[in-house]
C-alpha cells in the first residue's frame, strides 16, 4: 500500500465514521424549545461539530491501523473476496 491509497483510505474511513457520529447526542430545536424563524425544528439546537470530528478522527485512527495493519499482512487479500473465480 502506498502512501496516497493508505492516505485515501483514512480519508474514506473518517467520513464513514463522522457520518456515524454525527446524530449522536444530538438535540433538535423542537427538543430545546427555541426554534430559529427560517429553520426546522429538526434542526441541530447544537451541533458540537468539533468535538465530534475530534472523536471521529480518534476512532477512524484505530481502525485504519487495524485495517491497514490486515491489508499489509496479507491475511486477507483480493483473490481471498474473488467469489466467482474471475482472477
Amino acid at each position: 500500500m502506498g502512501p496516497t491509497s493508505a492516505l485515501v483510505l483514512f480519508v474514506v474511513i473518517w467520513f464513514m465514521v463522522f457520518f456515524v457520529v454525527l446524530p449522536l447526542r444530538l438535540t433538535t430545536q423542537g427538543e430545546a424549545g427555541k426554534v430559529e424563524p427560517g429553520t426546522h425544528s429538526s434542526a441541530p439546537a447544537n451541533a458540537n461539530i468539533g468535538r465530534k470530528a475530534r472523536i471521529t478522527t480518534i476512532w477512524a485512527i484505530g481502525l485504519w491501523v487495524v485495517i491497514a495493519g490486515v491489508i499489509l499482512s496479507g491475511v486477507i487479500s483480493v483473490r481471498d473476496l474473488d467469489w466467482f473465480g474471475r482472477m
